[in-house]
């Protein structure tokens, strides 16, 4: 699998991550499994967080044996800085680790959160001092909100961002464009996710997958390869599939082909058909 430059980091990382959340709610010897088939499949990265119910605890004994051979990123959803420096040693901990390639502030959303973790005694402190004390190696922050995304990144210059490049909300409104470009601009690493989800569920409707939020595509197989191309486009160094193990095996199956034949015009006349059949259901 051919591996792709994040950014300035100096990490050459598997165009598919591993989502931790995959792991959330099973068993151990199933987590062990997951891990072991991503490993023997070319996949290098792996991205977990607190947030995501047991799955530090299934990752870390999974990871372990590995540890030397991949990355790690790790996120706190805490803005004040003891409870990011709380957070972090325990993430390290569960992980059985020294340290994250890559820490993130995860879910920035309002001005609030911008406001506590750039303020005194905010979590920026606490990211600051583990970089200082070789905890961490990179910085970066995930983000559902694109002015905040770019607010983000005039208060310090991060690493790494996470950010939805969804096919959809692009289509409609031109969603990721200022990001992207920001990104591109300062060499940060982007990592595309919601790249193959396609709208909010449904009331009533079965959610054929617990673990997401919102409705993967599952049940058409052009628009979830075109939406990975278009996660790429958009200046994406790696996906992340929706948090199941099936999405992550077709990210796997076709991500070769998305690399080799990159969006195309054609492409994007499809997606914007297919996005004006759910404008009023975007997920943000």
């Amino acid at each position: 699998m051919e591996l792709r430059r994040l950014g300035r980091t100096g990490l050459h990382i598997s165009p598919v991550i591993f989502g931790g959340i995959i792991c959330m709610n099973e068993t151990p010897e199933t987590a062990a499994h997951y891990v072991d088939f991503a490993v023997d499949a070319g996949i290098n990265y792996f991205d977990v967080a607190p947030a995501y119910g047991d799955a530090q605890e299934r990752l870390g004994p999974a990871l372990k044996k590995y540890r030397n051979n991949v990355y790690i990123a790790c996120k706190t959803g805490k803005r004040d800085a003891e409870g990011a420096k709380q957070e972090l040693l325990h993430s390290l901990e569960l992980l059985q680790t020294d340290h994250f390639d890559v820490y993130q502030l995860h879910a920035l959303l309002t001005q609030e959160d911008l406001d506590q973790a750039f303020g005194p005694g905010g979590a920026m402190e606490t990211f600051l001092w583990a970089k200082k004390e070789g905890l961490i190696r990179n910085i970066g922050f995930s983000a559902h909100d694109e002015d905040i995304a770019l607010e983000a990144c005039r208060l310090f210059d991060f690493d790494t961002v996470l950010f939805p490049m969804n096919w959809a909300l692009g289509m409609e409104s031109g969603w990721g464009d200022r990001i992207a470009g920001e990104v591109k601009k300062t060499d940060k690493g982007l990592l595309s996710m919601k790249v193959m989800v396609s709208r909010m569920w449904r009331e009533n409707e079965p959610r054929v997958y617990p673990k997401a939020w919102c409705r993967p595509v599952y049940d058409n197989d052009r628009l979830a390869i075109t939406g990975m191309k278009y996660g790429f486009a958009k200046g994406g160094a790696a996906l992340v599939p929706p948090g199941n193990f099936e999405h992550f095996l077709f990210m796997l199956k076709h991500i070769d082909e998305c690399l080799a034949h990159p969006l195309t015009a054609e492409d994007l006349s499809f997606l914007k058909k297919e996005a004006a059949k759910i404008k009023d259901e975007l997920i943000f």
